[in-house]
């Protein structure tokens, strides 16, 4: 079989990505490097203060008078490892695996979303020869925050025709809206005291399927942090049950798949294992039908050295059985489509603060609205602190769009079969974009990666080289415009 140059290629520019450490919030280094990349094209590059970076492509010769084109990807990566798998996403590269179908990472997130994306475009501008101007943009923070979409200058999306978005998980689907969202951080100052409970036990919850919290939420999947808080209150119902320690997650924007409890109690060891399976048998009534591997142990423990005071423990397990976390409403117009969602996608415990972190989406943004003042009302419940983040809005679909028009058509004639033209409830970029330039035609695309934000994250290798055509062909009509 004759080798994929573009396949072969496209990976190779992955590689470079894959060695860099990239979690949100820590894309200096990664951006430096592409920075470097793109001054070596003989690009105008700009590094902004967020380290965004935006770099300019004059047009073909002969085409200078077509529609500035934006193609756009981010820098950072979901960073999650499998359990037992030692993982620093601040110092440690990806080590990738590659098999006939796929390019996987050895207990790690790949870091195709939206990895693959960077090195589409990297390969498109040094092959494209045809092509009106280009501008790229590579953003950071997009996991977590959107900071960089949020901190880049209008100036450089005024002027621009169309924005191709390459952050999409399914190469034949064509998105062209998503959803709004807020970031809620709930904390709370702790107060220790020693335990008075002879035993002590920890309690660890894995095997769920995680995934995610927008793309996934409307597949039924449980959630650890939640499942977790709720086996601690059967068990308190029981007899002391004083918390020493509670973890889950590893970011917002991810379905939890693991949680782990530590508790000092005066129960005997026969009746937390019964509370155990009570938990079991009541997640499997829910989530069974999506969920068929969920453990959960219960293992003596060391004595821990301090407790939460029992205000603080019913304080934290209100505030996590009372947020709503899953599907809230499914969209009245398009079928099937989740309209709106919240994820309670991490809980972080020090010695003396917790801290919560819960994400709601919708594609209205009055609802989101409606989900911010929930939080503030739960927080004074609850008496906990909570820092809201900015608001990330909707991005609404254009019908008329002549990009949607002209890649749909591209891609039936270059695959023999249509393109899938979708909304989705998952947040992108572009809803930043499209506020600061409504007037920009607008899509996003994607080669096809499955079980995104998780250590089974893999990318279907057959479907770059098709993506890489289409965003080239189209750049080759619109430079003929």
């Amino acid at each position: 079989m004759a080798k994929d140059e573009i396949l072969e290629q496209v990976l190779e520019e992955f590689g470079k990505l894959a060695k860099i450490p990239r979690k949100s919030g820590h894309e200096e280094t990664v951006s430096n490097f592409l920075r470097d990349e793109l001054t070596g094209l003989g690009l105008n590059v700009v590094q902004d203060k967020a380290f965004n970076l935006i770099a300019d492509m004059p047009a073909a010769k002969g085409r200078e008078q077509a529609p500035l084109t934006i193609l756009q990807s981010h820098m950072d990566m979901v960073c999650v490892a499998a359990e037992g798998v030692a993982y620093n996403p601040l110092t440690d590269g990806i080590q990738t695996v590659r098999t006939e179908e796929y390019l996987q990472a050895e207990g790690t997130s790949l870091g195709s979303d939206d990895g693959t994306g960077i090195a589409e475009i990297l390969y498109i501008l040094k092959h494209l020869k045809e092509h009106g101007p280009i501008r790229v943009i590579f953003t950071v923070d997009e996991e977590q925050g959107m900071s960089g979409a949020i901190a880049l200058s209008e100036e450089y999306l005024k002027g621009a025709s169309f924005l191709i978005n390459c952050d999409s998980e399914n190469w034949d689907v064509l998105t062209i809206g998503s959803a709004g969202s807020v970031n809620l951080d709930f904390s709370r100052r702790l107060k220790r005291v020693a335990p008075t409970a002879g035993r002590a036990f920890c309690l660890e919850l894995g095997g769920l399927r995680g995934g995610h919290s927008g793309e996934r939420i409307g597949d039924g999947r449980g959630n650890a942090i939640r499942t977790m808080a709720m086996l601690l209150k059967e068990i308190s119902a029981k007899g002391m049950a004083e918390l020493a320690d509670f973890s889950g997650g590893t970011a917002r924007n991810a379905i939890p798949c693991t949680a782990k409890a530590i508790i000092a109690t005066d129960l005997e060891e026969s009746v937390t294992e019964s509370c155990v399976e009570d938990a079991k048998r009541r997640f499997m009534a829910i989530y069974g039908a999506a969920e068929e591997g969920i453990t959960i142990t219960c293992k003596p423990h060391q004595h821990p050295v301090s407790v939460l005071a029992a205000d603080d423990k019913e304080r934290l397990l209100q505030l996590l059985t009372l947020l709503h976390t899953g599907v809230y409403t499914m969209s009245q117009v398009v079928p099937g489509l989740v309209e709106t969602s919240a994820n309670l996608g991490v809980i972080a415990m020090t010695e003396d603060r917790v801290e919560v972190q819960f994400f709601p989406r919708s594609a209205v943004d009055e609802q989101v609205d409606e989900f911010r003042l929930m939080a503030e009302d739960m927080a004074a419940l609850t008496g906990f602190e909570l820092q809201i983040g900015a608001q990330s809005p909707g991005w609404k679909e254009r019908k008329d769009s002549k990009l949607a028009k002209l890649m749909s058509s591209i891609f039936e004639q270059q695959n023999g079969r249509p393109m899938t033209i979708e909304v989705i409830h998952a947040g992108l970029e572009c809803g930043w974009h499209f506020k600061k330039n409504p007037e920009l035609d607008i899509v996003s695309i994607g080669v096809t990666t499955l079980d995104i934000h998780s250590p089974k994250e893999r990318l279907v290798l057959k479907t770059v080289r098709p993506q890489v055509e289409l965003i080239m062909e189209t750049l080759r009509r619109i430079g003929e415009l």
